[in-house]
C-alpha cells in the first residue's frame, strides 16, 4: 500500500499498521474512506481508556480500532483528510483512499500474531474525532512517561 499522507514517522515502538488495510479486498463504502492513525499498543490502549472515560462528558466516543498483533500497534480510523495535517510524534497517519476497507472481513478479536478489530465498526459506530484522539494520545504519553519514571 502506498504511504500517501504520512506526516509523522512513528517512533521505534510504533510500526505503521498497513498490512490489514492492504490485505482486505476493496468494497464500496457508504462514506468517504477513513484515514488510519497508528500508535504503539501501549499508548493506544491508554488512549482508548481515556476517550471512553470522557465519553460521558459530551466527548465523542472512540471509533473503530484495529489491533495488529504482529506489529504490536493499534490503528484508529479517523475522518478522511486527517493525514494532511497529522503531526503527532510517536504516531503516523496514513490515507487509505478506500483501498481494502471492507469492515466485515476481520474477526471481532485479533488472532494470535494476526490482525483484527479491537473495537469493530458495528460495535462503536463512527470514526474517532482527530482532536479527541490527539488529546488522548498526548495524555496517554504523559501517563506512560510518568509510570516509567517511577520504576
Amino acid at each position: 500500500m502506498d504511504s500517501i499522507g504520512t506526516n509523522t514517522a512513528p517512533d521505534a515502538g510504533a510500526t505503521p499498521l498497513t498490512a490489514p488495510v492492504a490485505a482486505l479486498a476493496p468494497a464500496p463504502a457508504p462514506f468517504p474512506a477513513p484515514d488510519l492513525v497508528t500508535v504503539s499498543v501501549r499508548q493506544g490502549l491508554e488512549a482508548v481508556d481515556i476517550i471512553r472515560r470522557g465519553a460521558g462528558q459530551a466527548v465523542p466516543a472512540v471509533g473503530p480500532v484495529l489491533h495488529d498483533c504482529s506489529g504490536d500497534t493499534l490503528g484508529f480510523l479517523v475522518p478522511p483528510g486527517t493525514a494532511d495535517a497529522w503531526d503527532l510524534p510517536g504516531s503516523a497517519c496514513t490515507q487509505t483512499n478506500g483501498r481494502g476497507m471492507r469492515f466485515g472481513d476481520l474477526a471481532a478479536a485479533p488472532t494470535a500474531g494476526g490482525t483484527g478489530w479491537l473495537l469493530p465498526p458495528e460495535a462503536v459506530g463512527p470514526v474517532t474525532d482527530p482532536e479527541v484522539l490527539r488529546a488522548a494520545l498526548g495524555e496517554a504519553a504523559r501517563l506512560i512517561e510518568a509510570a516509567d519514571n517511577c520504576r
